[in-house]
């Protein structure tokens, strides 16, 4: 039977070392214990002396707060511990290796933070005058050449802030040149069934109705399934190349050839250009329109809500449908099309207020100056090497989901190996956190039962690779010799323990409320 200690975290049967002792703090050892912030009290003061307003406030009319504000007051030495010991209870790339299959957690090198903190690029505004932001400018044409470049496309689209808005602004530019071409009529896009759920989803707010293409026993497009719905109703196809199970479309040239046979356009999700990078142009494969995720190929972080970055390469036969702005020089220096007229004169309009995010920008760019042409090659085949180093030592203590043949960038496996232990993909994976690694991406893509797909990027060295693998093949060897306790009740030693998930996904607590009102927070 589980029972709580006396800060109410969870114990539970099979806990061993200091669970077996636990402290009466809630803290272990140098890792704190941390409540919510609103938990911490301090409702009766604040962190800082704010002198009264010596001038009314009379011109705020209805404006003006009568009531308190309802955060707790910290002091600074408070609050920093707070988000520091916050921040211990979460796993980081510069902690261990992040194996998210299909999401490339790779290292983000300090130079390029420390480029994008330079003034001229940390402290710009966006409204400030062209004729003072010429470096800035400069930059992003730079960073357009070599997306360009990269891919073999005559035009690129910076603006699009991620991955799904750089579907969102391929589709709508796939949309527009249909109604400028008159086939306005074309309301279908063709999406593989193991493709990235942004994907449908992206096509169904654009207005199309989504039709999924089947998938080969090898996990890649079924040819003939493809054109059996291919047709004069069908504005595009959406595939990933490599695709979400870590294998490259072999037919990519033929998938293409046929979209473009019916007048459709074929829309490729470069999640996963890093595999390709510096070795596969996709405008050579026929790509029509793709998005880069710069967080993934190049190194810029990756997101959580934060800012990102999605610049969507396309063809040239989608170039002149591209939303504005863009930079364009001339003997003038830099500047930006911004008006839907002359050369943006068929812009299906913008995709935001302003150019795009900087930052993510210039680290980027610097990533890529730092690499270099050949670094870059290099980047793809570091990360199709390692991918393969963890399916070739895990092959035979785990099930490889496609067995034959070489994998890209990231190793899938299925839960096969896992039969008559006792123990899921849930169970294994949440056991990796007493190991100290971060879980590989789970149940997904949705083709592969028990799915666990593993991308370890190049940024990891063989030494990190053989302690991951090391670890992962006792636990294999721990599942089959019956040891069920070690996985069912884990994360033992995670700052908090397995929580419900029937019960959260039902019943989610998405807002703190206090149990006792404190005075000065009440509204």
């Amino acid at each position: 039977m589980s029972s709580t200690n006396s800060v109410g975290r969870p114990t539970a049967p099979g806990q061993t070392n200091d669970y077996v002792h636990p402290t009466l703090t809630g803290a272990r050892g140098l890792l704190q214990d941390e409540a919510l912030i609103f938990e911490l009290g301090g409702w009766d003061k604040t962190g800082v002396d704010i002198p009264d307003a010596d001038r009314p406030a009379d011109d705020l009319d209805g404006l003006l707060r009568t009531d308190p504000i309802g955060l707790p007051g910290l002091s600074e030495p408070e609050a920093v511990r707070h988000y520091v010991r916050l921040s211990q209870k979460n796993h980081a790339i510069d902690l261990a290796l992040y194996p998210l299959g299909s999401c490339t957690m790779k290292h983000n090198p300090r130079l390029n933070e420390k480029m994008a903190r330079l003034d001229g690029f940390a402290d710009i505004h966006p409204l400030q005058p062209v004729s003072t932001v010429q470096g800035a400018l400069a930059l992003i044409d730079r960073l357009a050449h070599w997306l360009k470049t990269l891919t073999g496309m005559p035009a690129v689209a910076m603006t699009p802030k991620a991955g799904a808005h750089g579907e969102l602004c391929g589709l709508l530019t796939i949309r527009a040149a249909h109604e400028a071409n008159g086939q306005g009529h074309r309301k279908t896009v063709l999406v593989p069934t193991s493709a990235h759920g942004t994907n449908p989803a992206t096509a169904a707010f654009v207005g199309y109705s989504v039709v999924e293409i089947a998938q080969t026993e090898d996990g890649r497009v079924n040819l003939a399934d493809l054109e059996a719905k291919l047709g004069d109703h069908v504005a595009a196809i959406m595939v990933t190349n490599p695709n979400t199970c870590g294998l490259f479309e072999r037919d990519v040239v033929e998938i293409a050839r046929l979209t473009h046979a019916v007048g459709a356009y074929f829309y490729c999700d470069g999640a996963n250009f890093n595999a390709i990078v510096g070795r596969v142009r996709p405008g050579d494969l026929g790509v029509d329109a793709m998005h880069i995720n710069l967080h993934k190929t190049f190194s810029t972080p990756h997101g959580g809500g934060g800012p990102g970055a999605g610049p969507v390469v396309l063809s040239a036969a989608l170039a002149p449908f591209a939303p504005a702005p863009w930079v364009v020089s001339g003997a003038d220096g830099f500047r930006l099309v911004e008006d839907q007229t002359g050369a943006a004169a068929a812009a299906f309009g913008r995709m935001s207020a302003f150019h795009g995010q900087m930052g993510m920008f210039v680290r980027a760019y610097a990533y890529m100056r730092s690499h270099g042409a050949d670094g870059l090659r290099q980047v793809a085949e570091d990360a199709v090497l390692n991918a393969n180093y963890i399916k070739a030592r895990l092959g035979d203590v785990m099930s490889p989901a496609f067995p034959d043949g070489p994998c890209m960038h990231e190793a899938l496996f299925d839960d096969h190996w896992l039969e008559g232990t006792g123990v899921t993909t849930l169970d294994f994976a949440k056991a990796m956190i007493d190991e100290g690694f971060h879980p590989m991406t789970m149940y997904f893509p949705l083709v592969v039962h028990g799915a666990m797909l593993i991308e370890p990027t190049e940024t990891e060295s063989k030494q990190e690779l053989d302690r991951f693998i090391g670890a992962l093949r006792a636990m294999a060897g721990a599942a089959k010799a019956g040891d069920v306790d070690r996985f069912k009740g884990a994360p033992f030693h995670a700052p908090l323990r397995r929580l419900d998930e029937t019960l959260a996904a039902r019943k989610p607590k998405l807002r703190w409320r206090p149990e006792t009102i404190p005075p000065l927070a009440a509204q």
